[in-house]
């Protein structure tokens, strides 16, 4: 859980809330409880020990309880037990129930956690209101039998027109698949964000944000900041604004799901499952309401028409109203929400304004006061938008690796090819983090399929994000029609793709008309439907709109129309453009750019278009070649970091390992301090290293690469000299990594820095062991790390044998005692190497002392050691620094 410390809760408060808790009979306690199941198991699975620490203290549940719970977790895992933990208590009595929120409430100072305070914040502020609108949302509302007449017909219209989810069409079928939405939906995470105006908003955020989504951070976060708000919980109390929301905005990145959200959340309510208190429902989509002016009235007759006769009625009471509007990034108006212009605000459903007027105003309830608005966006458009209207703001952050492995099982749905296909891409780091994006996952997914069918000869699967997309580009070519066209003819259907990808880029543009697509001599071809879809408009015109399927498909045609149809003057325009855009917008595309430049990523492509341009790649080569990594790295600035990584991504897509010579340097020095690397970093990192015979000098401080980051660069770091992995939240498992760079037979590691992390006694036998072996290593640093007295004498075995070469040790900070220092005196008394000691802020005593003095005295090569900070007299460190001499210094 997170450490924030908070006003403690003294036992009165706690009382308090025990007596407000009273006012509940048991009936009532445990409706309140089973609302919170989900919220209670969520917060409890994130630090289950410590609730059963204060459940044992407060005697809820018994030490021999506790113990069986703590084993239920090991046996299975955190949110089983905590299911179980919850489950068993509520079934108690009242009075166990009772313990249970106490022992919340008295948490509550030691955890920052917003579902915790959530949930305490709406009973006590809430709790008899709860009661009601969950009876309400069961049961919903008593209307008259006409209107219910109405009501049922409309559910049943909304429950057709949502119980089907459709995907897109896989290469090879003539129409879209259909699955029942309640077995092929997979739950998003959705979280409060009440600082989306900071994200990323460039167009192509789905990728770039693949990063600061990585499901290792975001779990990290949701455990302190982050609110993770179901479907069912969007209109639920919110303890930031102290009110039942109104007004909700959920936001996310292109293809992350937002849209199917919505479809399943008015799916569960046509089907009763959830919100009966809104007795009608309606569902728009922006990119459908792109005309001038209309009446709230009149969209929705001309939306749900079976309504017509019945609409005045049903607009009389608001509040049973929820109003729902999907995709306001692709609305060609603004949404104005500023507290002026209220004049130009509806006040009546007849009155026709501009359709973003007419949410403006539902949303500021100068239209059908006190109904409900939810409103779906990508990051993009709302950096503008003044927010203060949304009494709750969400963002999709996708899936987490439970629902990507549990998407890829529905996709595959034989369940060794699943299992085979998850497997590869969760160890290529690249592609699995792409798969927290739906559309991604599906990409994914369908690029992989014929890499691993269990029929005819399984194609090579791809390493890197361009060799995926390569595979999904000509998966659908060779599959998406029944004849192939010519080449040439094929060749000249993408060029004219690729021109108009790399026109929308540039002007920002993702919804193309008809009269842009013959600007570009779009002729239509049967596998276009691969990569553009149609937006058929229902608002009376017959005009049909088309996008690409997803905007990185855009991105990669857009990339590809320079090796298909090479001019130097558009390269030439187009990379002066990507210069001078601001950091991100051409990114993605120069991943693209530079993975095309590599023979063999492009080679399954020119099977089917012909050969592609052998001089956009010696360009795109030439351009990388200009990046200097020393001139882009600055130690201060994570920004120049950041970019540095970014070139090391470009790096990594063009697979060329003479490129990565040339741009890296040859005695390279790589600082990535502060900047947080995520695995999907460390597997590009690693391929970087493994292209250079040595580097001087990377260092990794507080970049929070954990185990697994570590694992990924683990094959490769014996080539660096000097290697610093100071607070990277590592464990003792990870040393089994640093054992193996240091007893590789071609280790050159010279200078190894261990601190700050969260290594103990335990793994101190390998690091001994690997440490004998190994003939390079001079410095070893384990400044505050859990080494004590039982880790330091498994660590002086090495010191004892000759083919130890370490001439610095620091074990500054490592609970070393007086216990440990005749062993350190015997140790190193017979070491011929060591010349700098650093034993500062141990807890060495005067009882010591004499053990001090003979390793001062006796090591032979000592000429520096360090003593301060640690529970010497004054007389004591008086004692030792007349030991110093000349050749030896001594710090106290």
């Amino acid at each position: 859980m997170a450490s924030t410390q908070r006003p403690a809760m003294n036992e009165d408060d706690v009382e308090a809330f025990c007596r407000h808790l009273d006012n509940f009979t048991p009936g009532e306690l445990r409706r309140l409880s089973e609302h919170f199941r989900p919220d209670l198991v969520y917060v409890i699975e994130n630090d289950i020990l410590t609730v059963l620490w204060e459940l044992t203290s407060r005697r809820v549940v018994t030490a021999q309880q506790a113990q069986g719970y703590k084993d239920w977790e090991k046996n299975h895992d955190s949110t089983s037990a905590a299911e179980k933990l919850v489950g068993d208590i509520l079934d108690v009595d009242k009075a166990a129930g009772l313990g249970l929120w106490k022992c919340l409430f008295a948490l509550q100072s030691r955890w920052a956690h917003p579902n915790l305070d959530g949930m305490l914040d709406e009973i006590i502020h809430n709790g008899h209101n709860l009661l009601q609108e969950n009876l309400l949302n069961e049961s919903g509302h008593a209307l008259d039998p006409e209107l219910q007449a109405y009501q049922v017909e409309h559910k049943a219209k909304l429950r057709d027109l949502t119980q089907m989810l459709k995907e897109n069409k896989t290469p090879g079928q003539s129409k879209e698949q259909e699955f029942p939405i309640s077995s092929r939906y997979v739950e998003l995470k959705v979280v409060s964000d009440r600082h989306f105006k900071k994200q990323m908003h460039q167009e192509h955020e789905a990728l770039a944000a693949a990063g600061e989504l990585n499901e290792y951070r975001l779990q990290r976060r949701m455990k302190s900041e982050l609110e993770r708000i179901t479907p069912d919980r969007l209109f639920r109390w919110c303890f930031r604004t102290h009110r039942v929301p109104l007004s909700v905005m959920v936001s996310g990145v292109a293809g992350v799901g937002k849209t199917t959200l919505v479809q399943k959340f008015i799916f569960d309510w046509a089907t009763g499952k959830h919100y009966q208190k809104f007795a009608f429902v309606f569902f728009f989509k922006f990119r459908e309401l792109n005309q001038e002016t209309m009446s709230l009235e009149s969209l929705i007759r001309q939306t749900h028409p079976h309504l017509r006769d019945k609409l005045r009625r049903i607009l009389e009471d608001p509040e049973k109203l929820l109003f729902i509007f999907d995709g306001l990034d692709e609305s060609k108006t603004d949404l104005k929400l500023s507290r002026g212009g209220s004049n130009e605000l509806c006040i009546n459903p007849g009155d026709v304004k501009p359709v973003t007027v007419v949410v403006a105003s539902l949303l500021k309830q100068t239209l059908l006061k006190g109904c409900s608005v939810l409103l779906t966006s990508r990051p993009s458009k709302l950096t503008n938008l003044e927010t203060g209207v949304f009494h709750r703001v969400a963002s999709i952050v996708g899936f987490l690796s439970k629902e990507r492995k549990r998407y890829f099982s529905k996709f595959f749905g034989d369940e060794r090819v699943s299992r085979e296909a998850f497997a590869y891409v969760r160890d290529s780091q690249v592609l699995y983090t792409l798969c927290y994006n739906p559309s991604y996952c599906w990409i994914t997914c369908t690029a992989l399929k014929p890499c691993f069918a269990k029929a005819g000869k399984p194609q090579p699967a791809p390493r890197t994000v361009t060799q995926l997309f390569v595979s999904y580009i000509t998966h659908v070519l060779a599959n998406h029609m029944q004849e192939r066209p010519e080449p040439q003819r094929m060749r000249d259907t993408l060029i004219s793709v690729g021109w108009l990808a790399e026109w929308g880029i540039a002007d920002r543009t993702l919804i193309f008309h008809h009269h842009q697509l013959q600007v570009h001599n779009m002729t239509f071809a049967p596998f276009l439907s691969g990569f553009l879809v149609e937006n058929p408009q229902t608002d009376g015109c017959s005009q049909v709109t088309y996008s690409f399927l997803h905007l990185t498909i855009q991105e990669f045609f857009a990339a590809l129309v320079h090796y298909v149809d090479y001019k130097e003057d558009k390269f030439r325009e187009t990379m002066a453009k990507a210069r001078s855009c601001k950091e991100g917008d051409y990114e993605i595309f120069s991943r693209f750019l530079a993975g095309l430049s590599h023979p063999a990523t492009r080679a399954p492509l020119e099977k089917y278009v012909g050969k592609l341009s052998a001089e956009a790649a010696h360009k795109v080569i030439e351009l990388l070649t200009e990046m200097n990594c020393g001139e882009l790295q600055n130690r201060d600035i994570l920004e120049g970091k950041r970019k540095l990584m970014n070139v090391l991504n470009l790096l990594f897509e063009s697979r060329n390992k003479q490129l990565v010579c040339e741009v890296v340097g040859k005695d390279a020095q790589l600082d990535f301090s502060d900047l947080y690397l995520l695995p999907v970093d460390c597997t590009v990192l690693a391929y970087v290293l493994s292209c250079c015979e040595q580097i001087e000098r990377l260092t990794l401080d507080s970049c929070f690469i954990q185990n697994e980051g570590l694992e990924r660069l683990g094959r490769e770091l014996h080539k660096v000299r000097e290697l610093s992995l100071t607070d990277n939240d590592l464990k003792d498992k990870a040393v089994k990594n640093i054992c193996s760079v240091l007893t590789h037979p071609k280790c050159r590691l010279e200078d190894l820095s261990l601190g700050k992390n969260m290594l103990t006694e335990a793994c101190c036998k390998d690091l001994a062991s690997a440490l004998k072996e190994n003939q390079t290593l001079l410095s070893l640093d384990l400044t505050k790390t859990k080494v004590q007295n039982t880790g330091l004498s498994d660590l002086l075995e090495a010191f004892e044998t000759p083919q130890c070469k370490i001439q610095k040790l620091v074990l500054q900070e490592n609970g070393l005692s007086d216990d440990s220092c005749e062993r350190l005196c015997s140790a190193l008394t017979r070491n011929s190497s060591l010349q700098h000691l650093n034993l500062s802020a141990n807890v060495y005593t005067d009882r010591c002392a004499d053990n001090m003095m003979l390793l001062i005295l006796t090591c032979p090569s000592l000429t520096e050691i360090r003593l301060s900070l640690n529970d010497f007299t004054p007389v004591v460190e008086g004692h030792l620094r007349m030991l110093q001499r000349e050749g030896l210094k001594i710090y106290i």
